[in-house]
């Protein structure tokens, strides 16, 4: 019983560290600068 609990505390580490570094990755890989969207509520501008 304490080996599935040990191992249930490494799962849940290790799929922690993956979503942190997914959110990571994607938060510095998107673009610097300006966005321009048209659609069909107009022309937004959003800078990043």
């Amino acid at each position: 019983m304490k080996n599935n609990t040990l191992y249930l505390i490494i799962a849940v580490l290790a799929v922690a560290l993956i979503v942190l570094g997914v959110y990571i990755w994607r938060e510095q890989s998107k673009p610097e600068g300006v966005e321009i969207k048209i659609d069909e509520h107009g022309v937004s501008i959003q800078k990043n």
